[in-house]
């Protein structure tokens, strides 16, 4: 997981406290202790938000805002003289560079979801960026979601490809992404999609992990390990393994996109690892890596294969024969292309009381990654309840985290992921 400037400040304020959480059967965080949440939330409203914002904006002070936008995506935090200053920022935003424009449009997408539509068709139309043309478009299209609406925001956008991007490859990757969603739906179910990902011989010998999710990344989905040996760990009771996970980003961007939804598809495991950031905590995580941030050869885990340049058909190979051409599969491939890093599964530190009331309280959304809920305690900062600890032991009893992790929507049911749904298919597996 990449950090902004300001995620960067933040881990600054707490890094103290980190020295405390080295145990790793007894983890400690004394960032988690009320007192020290309460002087977090202080700090990014008094000085992340408030002094950044009341700077005018400038090219030497864009970092400044940036920072101030991160902020309030990460608490959700709206006040009308911010609203003002928001509208401010776009009154210079075609003087702005990439990476302002591409802060401004998170923090859209993120606190507010319709209120900008005329400011950001504006930036739509203009903007030389090819990453910020497509999160104006994906904004767009979900303030109006008419077939009359679609319609137009197609050919503005092939319009715009063809006159001010077609030389640039990333624009155009973007763009199939885009017009993905303009394709008609497909069929495709649970015991369709799901099936032949669990059948003990799609990739033998190796431990997988599925991440088993909604379409809708505002509701938490469930996580199970199979060994390498195609069965699946079952917990201390007999029953099969499982705790939830959300694979939701803050800004709720589609996958494709930097700091966007986690990306369904598959991703290689490549270990274990304890970050150095108090906002993921001190609990192990899973290291993981997209197919073009690695070689072909360990991605697919073959020393032998020359090939040097990625292509969709060497990600097809490692699907099974009934979803090498289901495009949901390959966003972990596209994203990587476009220049998605960085993500993995992880536990969590971060205050839960900033999304309270959220359909996925009290997990915690990231920057794109996997994560498992962590409770720790608001007296003594001592860990209560570790999901990702326990998902840590289960790789670990299938066989360790050189394998694969598959991220996967089911349907687009307005609820958690239950075990039970999974269930029936997993009487299927051999």
């Amino acid at each position: 997981m990449k950090y902004s400037r300001f995620s960067l400040l933040i881990l600054m304020l707490i890094s103290f406290l980190y020295a405390t959480a080295q145990s790793v059967l007894n983890p400690v965080f004394k960032g988690a202790t009320k007192a020290n949440r309460d002087k977090t939330y202080q700090y990014i409203i008094k000085q992340s938000i408030t002094e950044n914002l009341s700077v005018p904006l400038t090219d030497s002070t864009e970092e400044n805002w940036e920072e101030a936008f991160y902020g309030m995506e990460l608490i959700h935090y709206k006040q009308l003289w911010v609203n003002e200053k928001v509208k401010t920022a776009f009154n210079s935003v075609d003087k702005r560079s990439g990476s302002f424009q591409r802060a401004l449009m998170e923090l859209l997408y993120t606190n507010y979801t319709t209120d900008f539509k005329n400011e950001v068709n504006g930036l739509f139309l203009n903007s030389p960026y090819p990453k910020v043309f497509a999160m104006c478009a994906e904004y767009l299209l979900r303030t109006d979601r008419s077939p009359a609406y679609a319609s137009k925001m197609k050919e503005i956008i092939l319009t715009r490809i063809a006159e001010n991007f077609e030389q640039d490859s990333i624009a155009l990757l973007i763009t199939g992404e885009l017009l993905q969603q303009f394709s008609k739906p497909c069929k495709k179910n649970i015991p369709q999609n799901l099936a032949p990902l669990l059948k003990k011989n799609w990739l033998p010998g190796n431990p997988i992990v599925y991440s088993i999710q909604r379409k809708n990344r505002s509701y938490p989905g469930i996580v199970i390990v199979r060994d390498s040996n195609g069965v699946f760990i079952k917990n201390d009771t007999g029953n099969i393994f499982f705790v939830q996970q959300l694979a939701r980003s803050i800004t709720n961007m589609p996958s494709y996109l930097t700091n966007g939804n986690t990306p369904q598809g598959i991703f290689r495991m490549l270990g274990f690892a304890v970050s150095k950031s108090p906002a993921l905590g001190p609990t192990q995580n899973i290291q993981l890596t997209m197919p073009l941030e690695t070689t072909i050869q360990q991605f697919l885990k073959d020393s032998s294969i020359t090939d040097s340049v990625w292509t969709p058909e060497l990600y097809e190979q490692l699907l099974p024969a009934s979803l090498k051409k289901y495009h949901p599969l390959f966003q972990s491939y596209y994203a990587s292309a476009i220049g998605r890093t960085e993500i993995i599964a992880h536990g969590t530190t971060v205050n839960p009381a900033y999304y309270k009331g959220e359909t996925y309280y009290p997990y915690t959304p990231t920057q794109g990654c996997l994560c498992t809920k962590e409770i720790w305690s608001e007296a003594d900062g001592k860990r209560l309840i570790s999901d990702q600890q326990k998902l840590v032991d289960a790789v670990k009893k299938a066989g360790g985290p050189d394998g694969y992790l598959i991220v996967i929507e089911i349907d687009d049911q307005q609820k958690p992921v239950g075990i039970n749904e999974i269930l029936p298919y997993l009487k299927s597996t051999k």
